[in-house]
């Protein structure tokens, strides 16, 4: 009877122990979570993958028009031209002449020339006799409008005062000078240069300008220039890609062509010392 109540105090003894232990344990557990929750805030966000939709793939449509335009631009085009055939030309209202941009104007040039070629060569008229007879018909019917104004009772004609500027001579003398003075330094160039190729261009073409000289006079010459004119660009631009295949291989045959006349006749020729470059 005395032990029972020994047995009854240790039992709350043991469950405090208990309780103690715990609550130790729980309390470290705690720090330990809290560290943990706090490493992970403390830890920096990993980027997100970007969305898949959002990366753009090159769809076949532009690659192929990629692969396009680079053909384009390697396209052979004739003389190395990089440039559409109305800015080769000067571009302005001499290009638009040439192209037909306004037919009713090409056609009434065109057909002035015509009609200057057909007075002056067919008909045989000669030009300071066209001249003349023009200055005599124009001041004639003027001469004789201003004195019978008073008669008829209409206003005399205005004749407008015709007065040529200064800058505009000036302007036109410095550029001919200098075209002639560049013409005549590229002739001294390849009269003395070592370039076989340009030489012999030069040579083909001035044969060839004696050839048409020989079979027409100047003034043909001159309206044949002018119906190329207009009349080639035209064409040309309206069969650009055709004429352009064609000339290309035109201009591979003529590259063969030469290479075969160098290596028989031009690397024969004997040749001057080079001249030393001044450094």
């Amino acid at each position: 009877m005395a032990e029972q109540p020994q047995e009854g105090g240790a039992s709350p003894k043991h469950e405090s122990l208990m309780e103690k232990l715990a609550d130790k344990l729980h309390v470290g557990g705690g720090k330990g979570d809290s560290s943990s929750s706090d490493s992970d805030r403390d830890e920096p966000p990993h980027p997100s993958a970007p969305p898949t939709d959002e990366v753009k793939q090159p769809s076949f449509s532009d690659s192929t028009a990629t692969a396009a335009a680079e053909a384009k631009a390697k396209v052979f085009r004739l003389f190395g031209r990089e440039q559409p055939i109305h800015k080769a030309l000067g571009g302005g209202k001499p290009a638009d002449v040439f192209l037909w941009r306004n037919r009713n104007i090409s056609a009434g040039v065109l057909g002035g020339a015509t009609a200057i070629w057909i007075l002056f060569e067919l008909l045989g008229y000669h030009l300071l006799t066209f001249v003349c007879h023009g200055l005599i018909f124009s001041l004639g019917v003027l001469f004789l409008w201003s004195n019978a104004s008073s008669f008829i009772h209409k206003s005399p004609p205005k004749i407008p005062e015709v007065v040529i500027p200064e800058d505009l001579v000036v302007n036109i003398a410095v550029s001919t000078r200098y075209e002639i003075n560049r013409a005549f330094a590229n002739l001294r160039r390849i009269a003395l240069g070592r370039d076989i190729k340009k030489f012999l261009m030069v040579i083909a073409g001035l044969w060839l300008l004696s050839v048409l000289g020989s079979c027409c006079n100047l003034l043909t010459l001159v309206y044949i220039v002018f119906v190329v004119l207009h009349t080639v660009p035209v064409l040309y631009e309206k069969y650009e890609d055709q004429i352009d295949t064609y000339g290309e291989k035109g201009w591979v045959e003529i590259k063969k062509q030469y290479a075969v006349f160098d290596e028989k006749v031009l690397s024969k020729v004997p040749r001057g010392p080079a001249k030393d470059k001044k450094h």
